[in-house]
């Protein structure tokens, strides 16, 4: 079961005036499943993305970088799930073209203003023609207001669908952001296997679209890990209609360029969390934070390093206070010039670790209070400077395995 995560109220996801969105049952991979959405954009809206870093990416990961590279304004998204189109070679590429081909024939746009994303099962080639059948049907239910449905058309392993909406107030007028996204194993830093779509009504400079969403990316989907896996098919979109009626955005460092920042980076992180709390298998959710730092990449390096690590994990399932495995992952970052003799470890409220020995007020019992939590913060002080990071993760449980083992069945 998810950790204490709820599935989104429709009524709490604002519309993004200038997109709306169509769901589909195609039967992808299952009959009977909302498996196909698309995002219709109105036109004028600026689109940005980033997407996994694995080198053996997919093939709508390629065709999306191509349609972006081009320069055409983007007019539609069309999302599958059932089928990831990735290890399909030069017959994946032609099939994630094809169906961009078939939606943007059917709403009179070039092909190369549709992106194309999947996800799914890995080497099995995409069933293209179920798709181009179910578009119609997709088109034919576009609404403002079908994020919540979305949220469940994209789903694979997740157990509930994720979504979340901000509204702050830019220039006298409302702005919103909303955005929904999918993922719960295959999930490490670097993008996971998830995919996460965005969108807000903010008038903002195209050109800082790229650098919000990566600086959102980077502060939200690219500080979760799961299981260390790095997936062929990880997508972030973020989409700006410019529709909100205030004066355009020229910096993010203005007064309503850090509104707008702040509201698209909680949604992101909400959004990731999400993907965290529903990770396979998972029963706890997990925040490490890394302070005192030399700099950021190291603290980096050390929450990775913990959060990444199957012993600890294990440890967090079986609410064992085996903490030497925390401090075990320190020391293992890579940190070369590492002075163990200043390091504390805190698990919630209790001080494990003074000047990187025992401490002498630590109970057991202490530890086993806090691992027994579903929610359990680990916190690292290096003494090494001012830098800091925060990392979220989940344990690694027996239901992780079944899972990942029957995945194609």
């Amino acid at each position: 079961m998810p950790v204490n995560l709820q599935p989104p109220v429709a009524a709490d996801l604002f519309p993004v005036a200038g997109v709306r969105i169509g769901v589909a049952e195609a039967g992808v991979r299952k009959a009977h499943r909302k498996d196909l959405v698309v995002f219709a954009l109105d036109d004028g809206a600026s689109v940005a993305g980033v997407f996994t870093r694995n080198r053996f990416c997919a093939a709508p990961v390629q065709v999306c970088r191509e349609h972006l590279g081009t320069g055409s304004a983007i007019r539609a998204m069309v999302i599958n799930t059932g089928n990831a189109n990735a290890g399909t070679g030069v017959d994946g590429l032609a099939r994630a073209r094809r169906t961009c081909a078939a939606l943007a024939g059917l709403m009179g746009v070039a092909p190369q203003q549709v992106l194309p994303f999947s996800t799914g099962v890995i080497m099995e080639s995409l069933p293209v023609e179920r798709i181009e059948a179910g578009l119609p049907m997709a088109l034919s239910a576009l609404q403002a207001d079908a994020w919540a449905l979305a949220a469940q058309g994209i789903m694979t392993t997740d157990t509930l669908p994720k979504a979340a909406s901000r509204q702050v107030q830019i220039g006298g007028r409302t702005v919103t952001v909303t955005g929904i996204s999918k993922g719960a194993g295959m999930i490490r830093p670097n993008m996971a296997t998830m995919l996460g779509f965005m969108a807000t009504d903010a008038v903002i400079s195209p050109e800082l679209l790229q650098g919000l969403v990566r600086e959102a990316a980077d502060l939200s989907f690219n500080r979760i890990t799961i299981d260390g896996d790095t997936s062929t098919n990880d997508s972030l979109v973020l989409v700006a209609t410019h529709q909100a009626g205030h004066a355009p955005i020229s910096s993010l460092a203005s007064e309503a360029g850090q509104a707008l920042r702040e509201a698209v980076i909680a949604v992101a992180q909400q959004l990731a969390q999400a993907i965290v709390r529903d990770g396979e298998g998972a029963t706890k959710f997990i925040t490490v934070q890394v302070d005192g730092g030399a700099d950021d990449d190291e603290c980096r390096r050390v929450a990775y390093a913990i959060a990444h690590s199957p012993l600890v994990k294990t440890a967090f399932f079986a609410s064992d206070p085996n903490l030497g495995r925390i401090l075990a992952a320190v020391g293992y970052a890579g940190i070369d010039d590492l002075d163990q003799t200043l390091i504390d470890l805190y698990l919630d409220d209790v001080h494990v670790a003074r000047q990187g020995g025992r401490h002498p007020d630590y109970r057991e019992a202490d530890g086993q209070r806090v691992m027994k939590q579903s929610e359990i913060t680990v916190r690292v002080v290096l003494h090494r400077g001012a830098a800091c990071t925060t990392v979220w993760t989940c344990d690694l449980s027996h239901d992780y395995v079944s899972i990942n083992a029957d995945y194609r069945s």
